[in-house]
Order: C-alpha cells, then structure tokens, then sequence
C-alpha cells in the first residue's frame, strides 16, 4: 500500500515539473518578448556616453565622463545632472503605446511626412559603451527621429533607429528634450565644498592691485586652517568655511558677453580662486568689473558683475559676486587670519606667571593651579594659590588664590583678538618703537601636555596703543598685532588682585550672630544695637529688617570685592587722601560646643565711610586685612548707618 502511495506521489511531481517548464516559461518568455517589443529602443541606450539633440534653436550635445555630463555644445560647460540624467533614462525606458510598419503606410495613402517624419523636427543621436574601455571599439551612432504630436496633443510619433517602424509614444520624451539651456547648464562655478576642501588659494594680479602678485595658500590641518604663504599662521576657520561657501553659491550670469574682455580673465585676473578637494582641483580666474557696483538693497549687500573663466574652458561669462566677499579674498592674508592671537585649552593650564619688565622694581607673580584632591571630580574647579617672590633672603610666599578671577583671566586671554595685523616682519626700530624691548606686560602660560610655555607680551608705543606678540621663553614670535588698551588694567601685578575672596571661613549652619552693634568713632553714639533671639530674629525689631538680614548674611560669608596690600592699619590711604576709620561694627557668634554647651566669640570690623556708589572699605585687626566689601553689603550698611536715625522717646512737654 505505501509503495503505491509513494509511486502515486513521485508520478505527481514529475507531471508539476514538466507542467512548469513546458508551459510556465513559456508563458514567462512570452511575457518578457511582449515587455522588451514595447521598449523603444534596444540594448544599445544601456549605457549612454554621448547624446546630440538637433532641433530649432535648441540643439545641444552632452558627453559623459566617467559620472560626470558635459555640455560641449553650443557651449562648454558642466551639465545639470539631474537633467542629463533624465534625459538619459527618458530614452532608456522609452515605450510605445503602439507601433505601426513603415511598409504599410502606402497601402494606406499615407507616407513618413503624415507624420512629420520625412523632415523631423527632433534628432537625437547617441553613443553607447566607453570607447577608452580596453576591448570596447567604437560603436556607430544611433539616430533616433521625432515627427509631429498626434491630434489629442499627449503623443507624439517617432520612426524607430532602423527606419521600419513608427511608434507611438508618450509626449514627455518631447518635453524631456526640450529643456532651454539654463536647465540644461549646472548652475554652480566650483563644486568643491568645505567638508571636502583641503586647500584655498588667492593670487592677486600685480598690474591691477599695485602689489607684487600676493599668493595666499591655506590648507586644512584636520580642523584647522593654516597659511602656507606668504606667511606661516593660523587661519581662521570661521571665515574661511563661509568664505568657500559663498564661492560655492557663484552663478554664472551671461555667457559670451559682447564684446569680449581684452584680456581675457584667465590671462590678466583679478583674482585667481583655487580650490584643493579630496581629487580634484577647481579654479576660477575674475576679470575687469563687468559693471558699476550695484548699490545694497533691503535684504541684499552690493554686488558687481566680473568678467570670468573657468581653468580648463574658453567660454567666457559674468558673474555677480559680492563686494565684500572679493575685497575679503583680494586682501586674503588679513581678512581669513585667525584674530584670536591665542590659542590653548584653559582646563590644561597649570600655571599663569604675570611679570612687567618695564617696571624692573615689580616683581612678577604666579598664579598656580594646585594638585587635585584624591576623588575630587575632574571638572569641579581646582584650588589656585598665588605664589610671590620673596627678596633677599625670604623666600617665596603663597596666598590661596581665587579661581573665579583666574577663570575670568583665562577667559579673556582665550577671546583676546587682534584689532589690526601690524607687522609679519617688524625690524628693531619696529619692536624698540612698540615697546618690545621692555615689554609693559609679558604674560607666561604653562599648558600640560606642551614642550614650552605660551608667552604674550605686550608693549605700547607714545600714542599708548597696546601691542601683543606671541611666542616662546626663546622665540618671542614675529607677528605683531594690536590689542584693546584694556587689557593691561585685568593683568595687574598685585597679589591682592589675585587672592581668594573670602575674608574668613564661612559660618557652619549651627552657629548663630546673637549681638549686632555699629558705633560712629566720631561721637561714640550708638548706631544699631540688636540682639537676636533662638529664633534670630532681632530684638528689638528693627526700621529696617531687609537691610539687617543683608548685614547678617554677609557677615556669615564675608567675602572681598578687592583686598588692598599689606595688613590691617589705623589708617587707610583711599583716592590719595589718608583716612581715619569711622564706624566699628561688633558681633557675637555662637557655636554650640557640646554637651548642650555654646561659646561665644567677637567678630569686630573697621568701616570706612561710604567712598562712592559701590566703596566702602572694612579692616579686620585679627584677619590682618584690609578689603573693599562687596556691593550687598555696602547697600545694607548704607540703610542702617546713612538711614533716618531713630529720634528716641519725645521730649517732655515744657512747662
């Protein structure tokens, strides 16, 4: 029974075998003849490498090079394409809606010119395979003729490469073809675009500038840009990625213009642009002014049209190019340099040495970055000291420094720009002139990870312009720049200007201030006595609560706007004048000490009178300090001190 059952199946599955190779590709075969007779055109516009279109007042010729379309007539230019290549696939997927013989025409009284084909309004003739391939010869052109539109205007008729059949076809081979010119042509001057540029080059021509033929070179180094020529500096990336761009967005504006420059731009240019990419060099060479300067409009700067040539291409054509973008790459070496003059990573920077060798009295000071405790965070903000030299036989002293100054210092000296480029090669009357030889400041980073220390120094010259040079402990660098005067004022020498902030150790959360009291030194009268309670609040309450909340905040955190040099002194000397302290401000703190216990200990402070809208300086006797509070201080001090005075119970009535 099984073997029957077996045999049954095995009979089946020959008879399904035979069933689909006998009949089913047949019927595939029959389907793939009926789909290659509807296609118009055969094997050979497969790969097209050259297409001539022939038709009145449009005519036109496009080559293939490798990926590239080419027009090399009516002009020779780079083609669109995307419009090549519609083209191209137009007559590759060309098919007929029907066809009819050519044969057959006579019998029907009808001939070639019933369809407009006797004298065709349309020819295109094509090429197909790379005839430098090695083992590809040559092959004859093919010729394809379009006649007239059929009378509801959506076909069109076409007589087949081998002139037997006439097709019947869709109508949008006709508007395929029919592109004008300005579709036709690519739009764009240089291809090359800045995530693919390498290098750019400006010459400038010597007839026309008054200067010796300037070659400028930039190259990119990674993500940077560098001049090669005529000078060895850092370009700016920002200004040359928006330069490139604008030079991509050119267009050309009229072709063959009449009459023709003489010179041509590629003999005598104004500017010869290049543009390096990763395989590819592009140039463009600017002519004579095609015109006057077309004024900015709104939403427009000035342009002005150039007489132009491409490298490699005879025709010659306009381009409108903006005035500032060819007075930015006519003076290349300034306009596209790197204006901030410093360059390197404040988080690597261990070191700051400030020094005045115009002042050889001044000694310098040093600005350190301390080792980072074990398991800080790697960017929380290290702790700074400033070291000071010592004379004679002391050796140096420290003071904790204050990051957020050195922060703000680091900042400035990472966005300092240059104002002018004065001079790539200054002479000794130069530097001597500028102030070089002693310089007013000279400014030493010491980065991690660098062989030498970063040097800038500054100099100035009679009109007190401040310059700056950059380079090494052993090579002061030969650019020079000029730089805002001011800053000079944030490189002051004075440790004071450097040192921590903080006054004292802030007060912890469990301590309190239980007594506040102001006394004026002139009279001895009382100007604030408060006590505060558990709760702290004062008592008895005062006329001016926000302001004695301020005083007791900032006592908590006493914190300097500035310290001024040397230790605390009976007297102060503020805007020339020695002063006397006017006003001694007493607090007492509690600390709880343990077993249910407090102590109490004296914070006193010096005040001076209000000096200004934001002076008022306090002295500590036991801090050995004297320092300009900072401004909410300054504004409560002002209310409780300089505030209406609390006129005390009224007088008894006279008899």
């Amino acid at each position: 029974m099984r073997t029957k059952v077996t045999l049954v199946l095995v009979f089946l599955n020959v008879a399904l075998f035979f069933f689909i190779f006998k009949f089913e590709r047949n019927w595939r075969t029959e389907a793939a003849s009926r789909e290659a007779r509807r296609r118009v055109l055969g094997p050979e516009a497969a790969d097209i490498r050259a297409l001539e279109v022939v038709a009145p007042g449009s005519s036109f010729r496009l080559v293939r090079n490798r990926d590239d379309w080419f027009l090399t007539q009516p002009l020779e230019w780079p083609a669109n394409a995307h419009a090549a290549t519609t083209i191209v696939n137009e007559l590759g997927l060309l098919e007929h809606e029907t066809s009819f013989r050519v044969a057959d025409l006579a019998q029907n009284g009808q001939s070639l010119a019933s369809y407009g084909l006797e004298s065709p309004k349309i020819t295109v003739s094509f090429s197909a395979g790379d005839p430098a391939a090695p083992g590809n010869p040559p092959r004859p052109p093919v010729t394809l003729k379009i006649g007239d539109v059929t009378g509801d205007g959506k076909r069109l008729y076409v007589l087949s490469t081998d002139g037997e059949r006439v097709h019947v076809v869709n109508r949008s081979l006709l508007d395929t073809l029919s592109l004008p010119l300005e579709q036709l042509r690519a739009d764009t001057l240089l291809n090359i675009r800045v995530f693919e540029a390498r290098s750019l080059g400006v010459q400038t021509d010597a007839n026309r500038t008054g200067v010796a033929g300037v070659r400028v070179r930039i190259r990119r180094d990674g993500t940077r840009w560098n001049f090669e020529t005529p000078i060895i500096a850092r370009a700016s990336r920002t200004a040359i990625e928006l330069a490139i761009n604008e030079l991509n967005t050119l267009k050309a504006k009229t072709f063959s213009p009449s009459p023709a420059p003489n010179p041509l731009p590629s003999a005598a240019p104004l500017l010869r642009l290049t543009l390096e990419g990763t395989n590819q060099l592009e140039t463009l060479f600017l002519g004579e002014p095609a015109g006057p300067v077309q004024p900015a409009a709104p939403g427009r700067e000035a342009v002005r049209d150039y007489y132009a040539q491409l490298d490699g291409r005879a025709v010659v054509f306009t381009v409108a190019a903006p005035v500032r973008l060819i007075e930015s790459l006519r003076t290349a070496q300034e306009s596209l340099r790197e204006k901030r003059i410093l360059e390197f990573d404040a988080a690597a920077v261990s070191a700051v040495t400030l020094a005045a060798p115009v002042l050889s009295n001044q000694a310098p000071i040093t600005l350190q970055r301390l080792e980072a405790p074990a398991g800080q965070a790697r960017d929380a903000d290290q702790a700074w000291q400033v070291v000071v030299r010592g004379d004679g036989t002391q050796g140096p002293q420290t003071l904790p420094a204050d990051p957020a100054a050195i922060r703000t210092l680091l900042e400035r000296l990472t966005l300092l720009s240059a104002g002018q480029f004065k001079s790539d090669a200054p002479t000794g009357a130069d530097l001597e002139d500028w102030g070089f030889n002693r310089p007013l400041r000279e400014i030493s980073l010491t980065v991690t990870g660098t062989p030498a220390p970063l040097v800038l120094r500054l100099g100035t010259d009679a009109a007190r312009t401040v310059y700056a040079r950059v380079g090494t402990p052993t090579e002061p660098g030969a650019s020079i720049y000029t730089v805002p005067a001011d800053i000079v004022e944030d490189l002051t020498l004075l440790p004071s200007a450097w040192r921590n902030r903080t006054v004292a150790e802030p007060l912890p959360a469990t301590a309190r201030i239980t007594a506040l009291k102001i006394t004026d030194l002139n009279d001895g009268k009382t100007v604030l006595d408060l006590a505060f309670g558990a709760d702290g609040q004062p008592v008895p309450a005062p006329r001016d609560a926000p302001a004695v909340a301020a005083l007791v905040a900032g006592l908590r955190a006493l914190r300097a706007r500035e310290f001024l040099p040397g230790g605390f002194a009976e007297k102060i000397v503020s805007g020339g004048e020695e002063r006397a302290w006017r006003y001694r401000l007493e607090a007492a703190v509690t600390l709880p000490a343990g077993a249910g216990l407090e102590t109490t200990r004296p914070l006193n402070l010096a005040l001076t009178e209000r000096l200004g809208g934001n002076l008022l300086y306090a002295g500590s006797r036991e801090l050995d300090a004297i320092f300009a509070v900072e401004q909410p201080l300054v504004d409560a001090l002002w209310a409780l001190i300089y505030g209406p005075r609390d006129p005390g119970p009224p007088a008894p009535p006279k008899p």
